[in-house]
């Protein structure tokens, strides 16, 4: 294995559901698939079981956006190779941020990577000789909580994923909703304040320009930055370094009692629970899953999204209202969503060798 890859342990079996959105044949429930989850930093794989557990987890670098897509597609040829080795795997399953489209075969979009319209499953599946299917990850990490983790039992779920921007994805009846172009889900997206904020997409006032990462982190730095005295706590834990200040540390702060950072994060589970309001407007789900590395901070958002949730909510008072709770299977769920999603297509092969692999160095 090449000193790059770091390994990681096994996880314990979460709950289960029985649904799938396509039941597979009954001799492949069990067959281990791979996992891969594309981030703009790292790329992780592993051997999933039919039961959501990682059997072995390899990581690696994402290769820089600027070189060319067979480069990413070398990189991950080898992971799997490496798991390969020592697991019986029947198909792969890729979860890449961006624009996939409806037949989960091409990346339109990538926003870390040169991935423009790239033929991504058919590329790795001539390499491999194994069924591969790709698909946006944030609908990997989506039917890895409904399949396995905190949507397990429900009918239907919507999932919210808080980090650098704002991911969704959603499940009804077993099974997830892509859209007609493969597109759907991009709540980020979405104008809550006309003319607000500039978002990298190019409108302004986009929902994740005041519910993500991104929209903690800059709020703080702002006040930080204005020599606000109530930011002074902040700023003696990065030295005085207004540019240190990132979204875990205020986080941290928050947990250890810091009311200016209790209060960025309130602002941003005000803009959440604004948010999910209007999706029940619109899509009326059963359960609200919150997942991304914003969650970590628990109740400390959740507990004003919920409030702000029942504020904004149409018909409040008179209609059930959708649990709002945190996604549990954290920075795996993508992973073991791409590969619970490839064992829906796995058929039985013979372990991959690396002799039967072309190289096309």
């Amino acid at each position: 294995m090449s000193s790059a890859y770091t390994r990681t342990g096994t996880r314990r079996t979460p709950g289960t559901s029985p649904r799938r959105e396509r039941a597979p044949r009954p001799g492949l429930l069990r067959l281990p698939t791979v996992g891969i989850d594309i981030g703009g930093t790292k790329i992780a794989a592993g051997v999933v079981d039919g039961e959501g557990r990682i059997l072995e987890q390899v990581r690696t670098e994402t290769p820089d956006r600027s070189k060319s897509p067979k480069v990413v597609e070398d990189t991950i040829t080898e992971l799997v190779l490496h798991l390969a080795d020592r697991h019986d795997v029947h198909a792969v399953g890729i979860g890449a941020a961006g624009f996939v489209d409806a037949d989960r075969a091409r990346v339109l979009f990538a926003p870390h990577l040169s991935w423009r319209n790239e033929p991504l499953r058919d590329a790795l599946s001539s390499r491999l000789r194994l069924p591969v299917v790709v698909e946006n990850d944030a609908n990997a990490a989506a039917w890895a909580e409904w399949r396995f983790g905190a949507g397990a039992g429900t009918d239907q779920l919507v999932m919210v994923n808080l980090g650098t921007g704002i991911g969704g994805a959603i499940v009804r009846d077993g099974r997830l909703e892509r859209g007609r172009y493969g597109m759907a889900g991009e709540f980020g997206h979405m104008t809550v304040v006309p003319g607000g904020h500039r978002c990298p997409c190019g409108n302004r006032g986009c929902w994740e320009q005041y519910s993500s990462g991104n929209a903690l982190v800059r709020e703080a730095r702002e006040l930080a930055a204005a020599e606000s005295p109530v930011a002074q706590p902040l700023l003696d834990r990065v030295g005085g370094d207004v540019a240190a200040i990132t979204g875990p540390l205020v986080t941290e702060a928050a947990q250890q009692g810091d009311s200016v950072a209790v209060e960025l994060l309130q602002e941003v589970g005000h803009w959440l629970g604004l948010g999910i309001a209007n999706l029940a407007a619109a899509l009326d789900p059963e359960r609200f899953v919150i997942g991304g590395g914003v969650s970590a901070a628990g109740e400390l958002l959740i507990g004003p999204a919920r409030e702000a949730f029942r504020r904004n909510l149409t018909g409040r008072g008179f209609r059930p209202e959708a649990e709002i709770v945190l996604a549990r299977l954290g920075n795996e769920a993508g992973l073991v969503g791409a590969a619970d999603l490839a064992r829906q297509v796995a058929r039985r092969f013979r372990t991959v060798k690396r002799s039967r692999v072309e190289r096309r160095r």
